[in-house]
């Protein structure tokens, strides 16, 4: 005659083995029958995260008709996310600032011609029409570094920020980039009429 365990008749060794695969299971799945931090639910995550920073942008010519515009009084970056900005400031004027910025084999320049050396894998030129100068020929913006306008160390796309002149009312920067990667260029006006012309390049394609 065969008699039932009762569950209180369980050897200690069974109960210790199914105590540890119920913790087991609690580890790897975490409260609530969730994933538990560090396991592949980072994955997805870190795909999103990719996906969010792709824009419609290109590495064509950006351009913006000349207008009758103030004087460059500045020249700053920033470090986004997604993307690195340069930032050219321009004082109040009649209207927002013409631009052009474009991939170029080489920055030269203006009125020399003299080439800009760039570090970096691709090389942008911003011209933006307004000179560095007011009516008097006094300067309005006098770089203390013409090879480093600003600081880009660490940044994930510039490489270096440069001083190509100002001439005849245009001023140009040469930008190194670390590849040909997509960007965009647009002006922006604050309520005392002061622009600033802005530049960004993003991290990827």
């Amino acid at each position: 005659m065969r008699v039932p365990v009762k569950e209180d008749d369980m050897s200690v060794p069974r109960r210790r083995i199914l105590r540890q695969l119920a913790l087991a299971a609690a580890l790897i799945l975490g409260p609530a029958g969730t994933v538990a931090a560090g396991t592949l639910a980072a994955g997805p995550a870190a795909a999103t995260a990719a996906s969010d920073c792709r824009t419609a942008w290109g590495s064509l010519v950006e351009r913006q008709a000349p207008r009758a515009t103030g004087e460059v009084t500045g020249v700053r970056s920033g470090r986004h996310r997604c993307f690195d900005r340069l930032v050219i400031d321009v004082g109040a004027g009649e209207a927002r600032p013409g631009f052009r910025v474009e991939y170029v084999d080489t920055v030269r320049k203006d009125g020399s011609g003299a080439e800009v050396a760039l570090r970096g894998g691709a090389r942008l030129s911003v011209v933006v029409v307004a000179p560095a100068y007011d009516e008097q020929g006094r300067a309005t913006y006098q770089p203390a570094d013409r090879r480093e306008l600003v600081d880009v160390t660490g940044y994930d796309t510039f490489r270096q920020v440069a001083w190509a002149g100002t001439f005849e009312g245009r001023t140009t920067v040469g930008l190194g980039v670390r590849a040909r990667l997509p960007m965009r260029a647009f002006t922006l006006t604050d309520a005392e009429g002061a622009s600033r012309v802005v530049v960004d390049v993003a991290h990827s394609w």
